[in-house]
């Protein structure tokens, strides 16, 4: 099997360009990708020198990063009002190459600030953004990475926000395995934001059980090592090989009309590390894909 589309709802399916020295060729990155029938590439934020490469490979950008994520999420006005005008021209300046889906996590300047007051700020910027995106054709995608400070990880936090930003140029980047480390259910998840979902990335979690009584969830480890990319009773797999039910998500997708990509996002301590090991982790997440 190598059609490079799910099996249930025909998605397409991609990854997303990672970090290391054989990713940071862009034209034979995309080559790659798309002799192994990877269908788009998502790219950083540097959107407006790589869309061109990634579609002249003959392939899509899945995403691309927004820029300045800390600055739109500042306490200090002045420099809020800069960035929103800064990624308000990258916005419309990419989406004239084609992007249309804007990747971010909502990562605070200051992360000791009470979070009800970022949130302010946050609800601030991107309501002032939503105009750009609504002409654009273009929708920012929020990942729920819990990073310091970070906001809308949680269904709590993104159900207020879209109550108080309520344009549709506000989605979700559907990540289930920040929800499964959380302990957030995410096939609940999804039935209560698949309206809101702009893209999918395909990466999956393993939870240790043994590990999570011995720590719990709150605390690390005293003595123990934890998982690369990982925590202490987690680790984040490829797809398939976590604990993510994903013909079940496929499935709530369908039934919500979602038409983008499932982008493999490769975070794997098994696969990580060499050229070689990520290529196969790349191909086994797409060939688990293929038959979900």
């Amino acid at each position: 099997m190598n059609t490079g589309c799910t099996r249930t709802g025909g998605y397409r399916i991609g990854f997303r360009r990672g970090w290391s020295d054989w990713q940071r060729d862009l034209p034979a990155l995309a080559d790659w990708a798309k002799a192994n029938g990877f269908a788009c590439l998502d790219v950083g934020n540097d959107g407006l020198d790589s869309i061109p490469q990634v579609v002249k490979a003959g392939i899509a950008v899945g995403t691309v990063d927004l820029g300045q994520w800390r600055e739109l999420i500042s306490p200090d006005k002045a420099k809020r009002a800069a960035a929103v005008a800064t990624q308000a021209d990258y916005i419309r300046r990419c989406a004239v190459l084609g992007a249309k889906s804007f990747f971010v996590v909502m990562l605070p300047e200051d992360a000791v600030r009470s979070r009800k007051e970022n949130f302010g700020y946050m609800v601030e910027s991107y309501a002032a953004l939503a105009p750009t995106l609504e002409q654009s054709g273009a929708q920012v995608v929020i990942e729920g990475w819990p990073g310091p400070g970070a906001l809308c990880c949680t269904p709590e936090s993104l159900r207020e926000f879209f109550k108080e930003v309520p344009s549709m140029a506000m989605g979700v980047n559907y990540d289930p395995s920040h929800l499964l480390r959380m302990g957030i259910d995410p096939i609940r998840f999804i039935h209560e934001f698949a309206a809101r979902v702009g893209h999918v990335h395909g990466k999956d979690t393993e939870i240790f059980h043994e590990s999570l009584y011995d720590f719990g969830w709150e605390q690390s480890s005293t003595l123990a090592n934890g998982h690369p990319f990982g925590g202490h009773f987690w680790r984040y797999t490829i797809p398939g090989q976590g604990c993510m039910r994903w013909t079940e998500a496929l499935r709530v997708l369908v039934k919500a009309k979602y038409t983008g990509y499932i982008s493999i996002e490769l975070e794997d301590g098994n696969f990580n590390g060499s050229e070689a090991g990520e290529k196969d982790g790349l191909l086994l997440g797409k060939h688990f894909l293929e038959a979900c």
